[in-house]
């Protein structure tokens, strides 16, 4: 099959003939139909967030149909519509029976420690598939594995509730998600901040307030729109110290900030007037999470998330437009999410 495979870091993806990979007792073999190109491939390809070995297929966002099912499994079938949770884990640990795979010391994440979707087929294990309803198109199945899913995982995780205001730093497709999840679990405002007009624009078409960060102080823009009082919640979804330093400032009294971006570099804070004197939060946030999946599909199903809005390209897989649309990624371009599709 083919596969569209990171040899060294800093070099461009290189497309190769390699085996179609066999399915264990408890795996599944599947046809790849889409997979979504995300900002970590980008720090994949550069070598900035190292994968376990080379060379090796990336793409974590991946939808497709059941091509095969080891002896062992029972609740897939040959031709089912899926959609893959990003993680093969033990299943077994205290971690995985509480629900929070993402830290079972054997996890490994397809497309960094294993192969992923920029490929033909994948194996996975069964216990990651999820259930694609035949209304979601393969495309929008594969970019709610990642962004939208964080996005969701990141609202849990401040405690969202119905009339809470929100800022949302960073308008790619986490933050394009994170606008449209955020109003469907009931926020009053939400602020949009970047420093893209298109993305801005994107941003009040969801029903957000778009602040330009490069023309305003996004700090003082919120506060003057909530009468000085900062808001409830607030997504730093960038991975800029500039940025969440922002999030934290934005806060209201009883405020939490979300981390989702990633990043090495420190941010400095006043920890009274910012954190102790608010009982303000600083929360960090790890990926997502498989029983969160269900939920965000049927958000997706119901349309109350429009994913078709973000796809801003469908390419074929091959190394020239797949490595060039890691360029746009990695340069913070104006393409929201693009996505390699296998029908092309």
């Amino acid at each position: 099959m083919k596969a569209l495979r990171l040899v060294r870091p800093g070099r461009p993806l290189v497309m190769q003939e390699i085996p179609i990979p066999k399915a264990g007792p408890r795996d599944a073999l599947v046809r790849v139909m889409a997979a979504g190109i995300c900002h970590s491939d980008a720090h994949y390809r550069a070598g900035r967030s190292p994968t376990k070995s080379l060379p090796l297929t990336l793409g974590h966002e991946v939808a497709g149909v059941v091509e095969e099912t080891g002896a062992a499994v029972d609740d897939f079938a040959r031709g089912d519509r899926v959609c893959l949770h990003y993680l093969a884990t033990c299943g077994a640990c205290d971690y995985c029976r509480e629900g929070a795979e993402q830290f079972c010391a054997s996890a490994a994440m397809i497309g960094k420690h294993r192969d992923g979707g920029f490929a033909e087929f994948i194996v996975i294990p069964a216990a990651s598939l999820v259930r694609l309803p035949r209304e979601i198109p393969f495309e929008e199945g594969a970019i709610m594995m990642c962004s939208s899913a964080t996005s969701l995982h990141a609202l849990k995780k401040a405690r969202l509730k119905p009339g809470e205001s929100v800022a949302v730093f960073g308008v790619g497709g986490l933050g394009a998600s994170a606008i449209q999840l955020a109003k469907a679990l009931g926020a009053g405002e939400v602020f949009a901040v970047d420093i893209k007009p298109a993305k801005l624009e994107l941003a009040r078409q969801f029903g957000a307030i778009p602040l330009n960060g490069a023309e305003c102080d996004p700090v003082e823009e919120i506060k003057r729109n909530t009468g000085g009082r900062g808001v409830d919640v607030a997504l730093e979804l960038i991975g800029l110290p500039l940025t969440m330093q922002q999030a934290v400032r934005s806060l209201a009294i009883h405020g939490r900030a979300a981390l989702v971006g990633i990043t090495e570099q420190q941010f400095s804070l006043a920890p009274y007037a910012e954190l102790i004197n608010k009982e303000a939060e600083i929360i960090g946030v790890s990926d997502h999470l498989a029983n969160e999946l269900p939920d965000l599909i049927e958000l997706v199903r119901q349309k109350r998330l429009r994913l078709s809005d973000l796809i801003s390209r469908k390419l074929s897989l091959n190394a020239e437009p797949v490595n060039a649309a890691i360029d746009q990624v990695e340069q913070f371009g104006d393409e929201v999410r693009m996505v390699i599709m296998h029908s092309l």
